[in-house]
């Protein structure tokens, strides 16, 4: 069992920057990937981020990329998402998920364990 909770999200003016923390608890931390998904209303969950369990390689989305920086601390059993020059079209709900495998994946069905979201909104 591994337990996820996130934090950080809030309201932000374009442009603007936020971190977002997801803590974990359970298995052991430094063995498994982990990943951030976001959810927009009437949208489908959609791939944010990815990061390998020893952080030697990550992921992103187009549409984040070189503005959102995901990275992992595992002595402090946590996963981060930098999120810089936010823009009204990344407001949604953001989840962390952990995948039971050292490889990171930008499936959701391929994430085994999920938070219960943090609410991010960018005002333009």
């Amino acid at each position: 069992q591994v337990q996820l909770v996130e934090s950080g999200g809030g309201l932000v003016q374009a442009g603007g920057s936020l971190r977002l923390s997801c803590a974990a608890s359970g298995r052991t931390f430094g063995s498994y990937a982990m990943g951030w998904f976001r959810q927009a209303p009437g949208k489908e969950r959609e791939f944010v981020a990815a990061i390998t369990w020893s952080a030697h390689s990550t992921y992103y989305a187009d549409s984040v990329k070189g503005r959102f920086t995901i990275s992992r601390d595992n002595a402090k059993n946590a996963a981060y998402l930098q999120m810089n020059s936010l823009k009204p079209e990344d407001t949604a709900v953001y989840y962390c998920a952990a995948r039971l495998y050292p490889t990171a994946s930008i499936e959701t069905y391929e994430y085994d364990y999920w938070g219960q979201g943090t609410q991010v909104t960018v005002s333009s």
